[in-house]
């Protein structure tokens, strides 16, 4: 039993997906959280900076004693994971893996689309993480790149935002797919749009994959709360605006008390 927090990192408001699906499954749990708004979108920069990046964001929250990282972003996944875990001595986990093995347990035709921000395409972090657990999978990768920022913009439910996506969703569907990844936790805030778009291909949220990979791990390292402690949530953000906190209100809506300014704004 372990009651020091977990700690939790995104470029932006997209982690917080994985915060709502953590607190729903893991209620005794307190999370410190950090969006690195002021250098997203991480999809678009170099993996040297990306790397960087990840480093001082796991440097801030190690200040909070935490027991447990969450790299909840895709892009730092693809390419800071492995350098992260080599570094520091805390447990890590990222949201590519199980998000892989939800997809495997799923989709019956073995055609599997990948969606994500350049970097984390580019990376083929997916495909290679998907083949190297059964080669016999067909892999069909597409980058999104304006589906972050028009997310961060809130346009959640916007036709702009429906017509981007019909469009990068072409391609995969023309490929048979029957079940697709969601590899940018900002993606399960338009679940809705894609869902729509594609009724008969299963979606994968890395966000919910992820929470489950979380549990698992603190069970099987025995760090997780007792039940019924009282959980403590901080959230922080590099640059904060008004949109920022109204998408967060929006994600963590009947998840935790509403507040006027969930963030709390740091330098790093």
């Amino acid at each position: 039993m372990n009651k020091k927090p977990i700690g939790i990192f995104d470029s932006g408001v997209g982690g917080l997906t994985v915060v709502r699906e953590i607190i729903k499954l893991l209620p005794d749990e307190s999370i410190i959280y950090l969006g690195d708004t002021a250098n997203l979108p991480y999809g678009e920069k170099s993996e040297d900076i990306i790397r960087q990046y990840a480093i001082d964001n796991t440097r801030f929250l190690l200040k909070f004693g935490i027991k447990i990282l969450v790299v909840a972003c895709n892009t730092a996944s693809s390419v800071a994971l492995d350098l992260l875990k080599n570094k520091f001595k805390i447990p890590i986990i990222g949201v590519i893996e199980p998000a892989v093995r939800g997809a495997i347990e799923v989709t019956h035709n073995r055609k599997i689309g990948v969606i994500g921000t350049n970097r984390t395409i580019k990376s083929g972090i997916y495909a290679t993480t998907l083949k190297g657990i059964d080669n016999s999978l067909s892999i069909f990768s597409k980058p999104c790149p304006l589906l972050v920022p028009l997310i961060e913009e809130n346009f959640i439910d916007h036709e702009a935002t429906r017509l981007i996506t019909l469009e990068y969703l072409k391609e995969l569907e023309e490929r048979g797919i029957d079940t697709m990844i969601l590899g940018c936790t900002h993606y399960p805030l338009i679940y809705p749009i894609i869902s729509n778009l594609l009724p008969e291909v299963r979606l994968i949220d890395s966000a919910l994959s992820t929470a489950h990979a979380l549990k698992s791990t603190l069970e099987s390292k025995e760090l997780k709360c007792p039940e019924g402690s009282p959980a403590g949530y901080r959230f922080f953000a590099t640059d904060i605006s008004e949109k920022l906190n109204i998408l967060a209100k929006s994600i963590l809506k009947n998840i935790l008390p509403e507040k006027e300014n969930i963030f709390e704004k740091i330098a790093l």
